[in-house]
């Protein structure tokens, strides 16, 4: 996969595109030219990956990798809004790369068709800056997980199932829990929306969640979600916070690690 490197310096036609973020106190040019030369991992372009990379793309960062090795169904069309009838059968990661496209065409987009091992998952995040965990499985999110910590290369982790959803920010600095400590301490459910079903809009709701989180991260702006657990109810419409201790004996990020 070739990445191709950004120039950081904004132009008229991009200061005019993102001109509604650049006013915004605090964000300015600079931070514009941030994200522009930016590089995000996406693992999973379903309903979560679908929502964030709308916003991702949209709001101007350099460049975007998709890794998705399923194909669009029909049963997809209900959350995962990137990909229309016309892609049944299709790699969601091209089909997803094909809709961002027309989205914004000056953004690059790699589409990835392959289950990363951890020889792959640990190029790939040599080539980037964050990652976006918009996975399905607890066996995707723990491989993320341990390789992150180890590259120090932060990680926004995302899950909707049925009317819940969840939102956490990993920056891999030292005094901070990672996404074994919150899975060893809230435990993991481990079911697919095959399996327990979603409400359509919840996994939007999250995935957007967790592009703004990346580019706060990408772009010091604001305070993410570090060593926080943001929880969202929605037959009540309730968010509720929770603090993430650091557990000294986890087995990626603790002392005897």
């Amino acid at each position: 996969m070739k990445i191709i490197p950004q120039n950081k310096r904004i132009n008229t036609q991009q200061a005019l595109r993102y001109s509604r973020q650049i006013m915004l106190p605090g964000f300015d040019l600079e931070r514009q030219e941030m994200l522009l030369a930016s590089r995000v991992l996406l693992i999973g372009a379903g309903g979560l990956g679908c929502a964030a990379a709308q916003y991702l793309v949209a709001s101007g960062i350099g460049l975007l990798t998709i890794v998705d090795d399923d194909t669009v169904e029909l049963s997809n069309l209900q959350r995962q809004i990137l990909h229309a009838e016309q892609a049944i059968g299709s790699y969601k990661s091209q089909s997803a790369s094909k809709a961002l496209h027309q989205l914004n065409s000056a953004i690059h987009i790699n589409a990835v068709i392959e289950r990363l091992d951890d020889m792959a998952l640990n190029k790939q995040l040599q080539q980037h800056d964050i990652v976006l965990d918009c996975s399905d499985n607890l066996a995707t999110r723990t491989q993320l997980n341990k390789y992150c910590f180890a590259s120090k290369i932060p990680l926004v982790s995302g899950a909707a199932i049925r009317m819940e959803g969840q939102v956490a920010s990993f920056t891999q600095q030292a005094e901070h829990a990672c996404y074994q400590c919150l899975s060893g301490s809230f435990g993991e459910q481990n079911l697919s929306c095959m399996e327990a079903g979603v409400m359509s809009p919840v996994v939007g709701i999250i995935g957007a969640m967790q592009a703004l989180e990346a580019i706060k991260i990408l772009t010091s702006f604001g305070k993410p979600l570090a060593n926080k657990l943001l929880m969202f109810d929605a037959m009540r419409s309730e968010w509720q916070t929770f603090n993430l201790m650091k557990n000294p004996h986890c087995k990626v990020c603790g002392i005897s690690a």
